[in-house]
């Protein structure tokens, strides 16, 4: 066999190997086995959403979240079981009061089960509840590839490690994100997911009244005026579980306002401002492109999504389809 046809064989292989991988998942897996899916859940997110103008921005958290620790499959809603072998990521330092959501998620998969029992896995629930919420909020729709199946453990310590922090560099960020297979493009793309949503004072508190250790300072890449809005809303020594809007402007709309705050030095979380302070970083003209187009930042962030919504997933036979989204089977 000559050398140029069995370098010829070595990329056909490659080329379908690439494709067998990326049909693992497809955008019709439930078409006979469950058609009614995400009719479903949309109804129930529709729902929900209604009493409490807070939820989508919820619902995308979780399954960001979810696929973050050990890839995409549902384990964030695992309740902690140690006999199961479950510590439980819900009490990760990044998740423990903070991460909400799970009951429409739980609703969704009882009205599923009663339909069509043990088809929908809870991560696809995820997938398709982040989808729907972020359409919900003014955002951009996508094809939500499905097919994952359900993890059957969940470790804390995974997810302390795994999940960004207010406070990381964009060195430790974009670290986080490449572990993924996530590029610097995935990094602020899937970042816009703060135009909507809220974050407690303690996770912006050091950042507002002691920037560096014990110097009573603040963060001085804060807008002057937007640091004093900041404090009045988490006052030093209140109340550290209170919240403020991620986007001050359209705090509950998912637009690209959030990138023209990070131009204004409005970024409320250092972790985001710091995607446009980091003078001659990719990102900050990043920053600028999402700025000035709303669809291009749409477009940047469904593909996001739907490359972040491959990350380490079980499909066939691996794990299982869970009964209930917070216990294994």
């Amino acid at each position: 066999m000559g050398l140029s046809k069995t370098i010829s064989l070595i990329l056909l292989s490659i080329l379908m190997f690439g494709v067998l991988s990326n049909a693992q998942l497809s955008s019709d897996f439930y078409s006979t086995t469950c058609p009614n899916v995400t009719a479903i859940a949309r109804g129930l997110i529709e729902r929900a959403s209604r009493n409490d103008v807070r939820l989508t921005a919820k619902v995308m958290r979780l399954h960001f979240h979810d696929c973050f620790v050990n890839g995409c499959d549902g384990s964030v809603l695992l309740d902690a079981a140690p006999a199961d072998g479950v510590e439980g990521e819900k009490e990760a330092f990044q998740n423990a009061g903070s991460l909400d959501g799970f009951e429409v998620i739980d609703d969704i998969k009882t009205a599923l089960e009663n339909v069509c029992p043990g088809v929908v896995s809870c991560a696809d629930i995820l997938a398709i509840a982040a989808e729907i919420s972020v359409a919900l909020a003014g955002g951009p729709s996508w094809d939500v590839l499905l097919g994952r199946r359900d993890g059957r453990t969940a470790i804390r310590g995974d997810a302390v490690s795994a999940l960004p922090l207010g406070p990381d560099s964009l060195e430790i960020l974009s670290s986080k994100f490449s572990v993924h297979n996530l590029d610097t493009t995935d990094l602020v793309a899937l970042s816009g997911a703060h135009t909507f949503g809220r974050v407690q004072c303690g996770v912006i508190n050091n950042r507002l009244h002691n920037f560096s250790v014990n110097n009573g300072q603040s963060d001085p890449s804060i807008e002057p005026d937007f640091l004093q809005t900041l404090r009045r809303q988490c006052p030093q020594g209140g109340d550290l579980t209170a919240r403020v809007n991620l986007d001050p402007t359209s705090p509950d709309s998912f637009d690209n306002d959030y990138f023209k705050n990070l131009q204004n030095n409005r970024g409320v979380i250092e972790s985001d401002q710091i995607l446009f302070s980091s003078t001659g970083a990719p990102t900050v003209a990043l920053v600028n492109r999402f700025a000035e187009s709303q669809n291009e930042f749409f477009r940047n962030f469904a593909r996001s999504m739907i490359k972040m919504g491959n990350v380490r997933i079980l499909t066939g036979s691996e794990g299982e389809i869970r009964r209930d989204c917070r216990r294994v089977n």
